[in-house]
């Protein structure tokens, strides 16, 4: 049988009245198991911490008199460093034991919050500070991400990843509609120090349900040998000669470089194109969080066997021009809607991506291909990060938007016509 008409056989088999349904209720079903359960859970915990971090620390150079550039260069060293280390990561999770390359990482970051607390209590924080530790947060982040990422497929069955990615989105989004209303609740009360404090504990019950969740050890050995430097070129060629999977990381990565910095140039936009407060600005994250939770509740009524490809290309044109629309809306009560909407197409594309990078890749190499999506994902924030900083510093905010925009649906109707012309794939053999 064609791999298209396999595809299509499935999907014809869930489909029809109630295929919706059942594909929602078995990826609710998910939320009950012990391990999965406790892991979304403390994941909700953790991401409030992150998200007010994220909040309060570009408000905060602003209030110090930082540049656009500066706010975008604290994006950039927070991104950057996968460029580098990422793929060093993704072997970590392949060939160590990944519960201690997260304890150790997210030990060390766990530092990065409490020292801000302590310096912005005796009056010593400075930008160039605050950007030295979005550094060390980026380096250990590449380091952990990819063993981080390999959690969901390694307590899950394989059938079951697309629905369990799509629950891990759903409380992610969670928390970026509650963990930004919380910062701005925080802020306007005690200020910045108690969102970096808030960031701070996040790291605990994270810690330590990682370290009971993961399987104890190294993961099981494969045949494959040589020295690393080897084994990274091996997972780089594996993904790139698999069609589906080279479009699925270009979609990603095109989608981070030209639509990331909308969220990373927000505080600006809200600041000076709409003369707002901080208050603005999180109800604006909070409604791209709702746009996200909305869109990562709907995939959880996705049938596994749907072909992903065209909701993760075709949404991600969406998203750019959602971007270009931001860039010439002038009215502030526009902002939250057109957010909510990037939200949510930016969550579809990027979870329908990674869940056909994940359900299809060999095991032997699922630590390297994830490795690869964070580097599309967070290597590409941290270019559009910079090249967007010099552009709004140079042409003002609206402009850069539109053009980051503008660029995007170009782009992404390039890669979605190339990837529409490949075959559906397959899932992998769990056991290859």
């Amino acid at each position: 049988m064609l791999r298209d008409d396999h595809i299509q056989e499935e999907a014809d088999r869930h489909h029809g009245p109630g295929g919706a349904t059942r594909a929602f209720a078995q990826s609710l079903h998910l939320l009950g198991t012990r391990r999965f359960g406790t892991f979304c859970f403390a994941s909700l915990l953790s991401n409030f911490g992150t998200w007010a971090q994220n909040v309060a620390e570009p408000w905060l150079l602003l209030t110090l008199g930082a540049s656009s550039f500066l706010i975008g260069l604290d994006s950039f060293v927070m991104s950057a460093p996968v460029w580098v280390l990422t793929l060093v990561g993704g072997l970590l999770a392949d060939r160590s034991d990944r519960r201690r390359v997260i304890a150790t990482c997210q030990s060390i970051q766990m530092l990065c919050p409490l020292l801000l607390v302590v310096l912005l209590l005796t009056g010593g924080v400075r930008p160039w500070i605050v950007i030295a530790l979005a550094l060390v947060v980026g380096v250990t982040d590449a380091l952990s991400m990819p063993s981080f990422t390999s959690i969901v497929p390694s307590i899950v069955e394989r059938k079951e990843i697309p629905a369990a990615l799509a629950l891990n989105a759903t409380q992610f989004n969670l928390s970026r509609v509650l963990g930004p209303a919380l910062a701005g609740v925080i802020m306007a009360g005690v200020g910045a120090v108690g969102c970096f404090a808030l960031s701070w504990a996040s790291y605990l019950p994270f810690i330590w349900v990682a370290l009971w969740i993961l399987p104890r050890g190294k993961p099981a050995a494969t045949e494959e040998d040589g020295p690393e430097n080897r084994r990274i070129r091996a997972g780089l060629r594996y993904v790139m000669r698999t069609p589906n999977l080279r479009y699925a990381l270009l979609t990603v990565l095109f989608t981070s470089i030209l639509c990331g910095p909308l969220i990373v140039f927000c505080p600006v936009l809200v600041k000076q194109a709409f003369q707002g407060d901080v208050g603005g600005f999180s109800a604006a994250v909070s409604a791209f969080g709702i746009g996200g939770l909305l869109g990562a509740v709907a995939l959880l009524g996705v049938d596994p066997a749907h072909d992903r490809r065209r909701m993760s290309s075709w949404l991600a044109v969406a998203y750019g021009a959602t971007v270009a629309l931001v860039a010439v809306n002038p009215w502030f009560w526009g902002l939250p809607v057109l957010l909510a909407l990037a939200g949510l197409f930016m969550t579809v594309s990027n979870t329908s991506a990674n869940a056909l990078l994940q359900s299809t890749s060999l095991s032997a190499m699922r630590g390297r291909t994830v490795s690869l999506y964070m580097l599309a994902m967070r290597g590409g924030i941290a270019i559009g990060s910079l090249a967007t900083g010099l552009a709004v510093d140079w042409l003002g905010v609206r402009d850069a938007l539109l053009i980051d925009g503008a660029a995007a649906i170009v782009l992404q109707l390039l890669v979605g016509i190339a990837w529409s012309r490949t075959p559906a794939p397959l899932p992998a053999n769990p056991q290859a």
